[in-house]
């Protein structure tokens, strides 16, 4: 697909693939080429589920300073928005999505992986975000994710002393949601989504933008935001499936339609 991000489809698994040596720096090109990854999973219906993958050495170690070096204030306020947006497009695959952790997830590489539904880390992995010891903030939903998923507390410790968290204390915070040894990483992730390729990809769908929706939303519009995706999948015919599947005491065979 490009020439640092691939996508590898197998048996119903995308696999958006960093392959930018030594240490998966998220140039622009990268971005770009994650964003169009990120199209192409989203669009596949043979694509059930998608792992994000930085090989066994390193998952990414953040962006490219030295692209980042010289750019003045006018050049990132053009850049900026590209820059989480193409972040936000990995954020909104309406599928499953497990970020395959090892090495090293910092920075933009940690920004990557809290755009994804769930991380698999190994065990001597480290994610952090060091961006304050450049004299900068994260810019690619850093502060926003990162605050959603451990907290605002714990969310201005990592981001305000740039510290480095071992896979331990990731779990602990929430910010892993399984460790394993990093050899079994891959394994691990691929078994995390195995279940979801036969389910319903509709009510998957809906169950992913209800919550990540019913989060930008006051209590009362995010019951609203529900009810509308609820009753919408009354029009598919995984829901008829499903449920008669219920009702004859059988498994279900969802078509993802």
């Amino acid at each position: 697909m490009g020439d640092f991000v691939r996508v590898e489809t197998n048996e119903g698994i995308g696999t958006i693939r960093l392959d930018r040596p030594p240490m998966n720096a998220l140039n622009t090109q990268v971005q770009e080429e994650l964003r169009a990854a990120a199209t192409a999973v989203s669009a596949d219906p043979g694509v059930r589920a998608v792992i994000v993958y930085g090989g066994e050495k390193v998952f990414a170690a953040g962006a490219d300073i030295k692209e980042m070096a010289d750019m003045s204030y006018v050049d990132m306020a053009e850049r900026a928005a590209d820059l989480s947006s193409a972040l936000g497009a990995l954020a909104r695959i309406p599928k499953p999505v497990v970020a395959a952790i090892t090495g090293y997830a910092l920075g933009g590489g940690c920004e990557l992986a809290l755009a994804c539904d769930w991380r698999v880390v190994a065990e001597d992995a480290k994610l952090g975000q060091p961006e304050i010891k450049l004299g900068i903030i994260p810019g690619a939903g850093g502060t926003q994710r990162l605050a959603r998923l451990v907290g605002p507390a714990r969310a201005k410790d990592l981001i305000m002393s740039g510290r480095m968290v071992d896979a331990a204390e990731a779990l602990r915070i929430g910010l892993a949601d399984r460790v394993v040894p990093a050899e079994s990483v891959y394994a691990e992730a691929v078994a995390l989504v195995r279940p979801y390729l036969t389910g319903p990809a509709q009510a998957l769908r809906a169950a992913k933008q209800a919550v990540d929706g019913g989060l930008e939303m006051d209590l009362a519009s995010g019951l609203a935001w529900e009810s509308q995706l609820f009753a919408a999948l009354f029009a598919t015919d995984d829901r008829r499936e499903g449920m008669a599947a219920f009702v004859e005491k059988r498994r279900p065979d969802f078509t993802g339609r």
